[in-house]
């Protein structure tokens, strides 16, 4: 632990320097995620603090990292850093506050129209990470933000890897949600494509597939009395065990998802008339 670190416990309704905490959001091992208000600017924001129980060199690497990734990934879809600091031995980083999580969202039937929308949202931020190189490793409804436009924004990007020739790992990432290459330690774009996928048969199916994802997973028939068959293939596809059997990237994935728009709107549109 850094001696200079001055313990202080963070309340609802306390003050870490301009901020003022109104309600918690998300709690982690990491760290803890407060809707608060920059009582300089008047405005909302999410403010993310690490524990001070916790910093140590390690942390504090992992946090500059998170805060460099995302800084330096600019596009609508990811959730953009506002402010970072150190205050009463917190490390906190302020982002725009969101009205829920796409986990949140999911509690509810999605329209064709929105869940085809939220995947191409999906798939347009994370093929931008990938195109710079970053793997997310932890893409799951939880760390996806749903704005009051519509909008979604990938967020999270605390043990994201940068790809190198061979990127290796620890199995980092959350259970139920992650390729089994990833949990295995081997993490790649493509283990990002799999994630992805997961969320895009939940959205349209209403089902998780689950290990040892053998195809059809259940909820199939739902998937088939929704999409039809060439974003059924997109889909399939990107749950293959073996990652070469995948797509690539999120950047292939998106741009096979988006070759099927007017085919699955108008197969949609048919499904409802009937």
């Amino acid at each position: 632990m850094n001696p200079t670190l001055t313990k202080h416990r963070l309340r609802v309704g306390s003050r870490l320097g301009k901020y003022r905490l109104n309600r918690r959001i998300a709690s982690g091992g990491f760290a803890t995620v407060f809707a608060a208000t920059d009582t300089l600017l008047g405005m909302p924001v999410a403010l993310k603090v690490v524990s001070a129980d916790l910093v140590d060199e390690v942390l504090l690497d992992q946090f500059r990292r998170e805060v460099r990734l995302t800084i330096g990934l600019e596009h609508p879809g990811i959730l953009p850093v506002r402010d970072t600091g150190f205050e009463s031995g917190h490390l906190f980083m302020a982002s725009p506050l969101a009205s829920k999580t796409l986990s949140d969202r999911l509690e509810k039937r999605f329209g064709f129209e929105t869940a085809f929308d939220y995947a191409s949202q999906i798939l347009s931020a994370v093929a931008f990470a990938h195109e710079n190189s970053v793997i997310h490793c932890d893409i799951k409804p939880e760390n996806i933000l749903l704005f009051d436009d519509g909008v979604l924004r990938l967020a999270d990007f605390g043990i994201a890897k940068v790809a190198m020739t061979t990127a290796s790992g620890s199995g980092t990432g959350t259970i139920g949600y992650m390729a089994p290459d990833q949990a295995m330690g081997k993490p790649s774009m493509r283990s990002d494509v799999f994630s992805i996928d997961l969320i895009l048969y939940r959205m349209f199916s209403g089902h998780w597939p689950e290990y040892a994802f053998d195809w059809p997973p259940a909820g199939a028939a739902n998937l088939r009395r929704r999409l039809h068959r060439d974003s059924i293939h997109v889909i399939k596809k990107s749950i293959e065990v073996r990652p070469r059997d995948r797509f690539a990237d999120a950047s292939a994935m998106g741009s096979a998802w988006e070759a099927t728009r007017s085919k699955a709107l108008r197969f949609a549109k048919r499904q409802r008339s009937r």
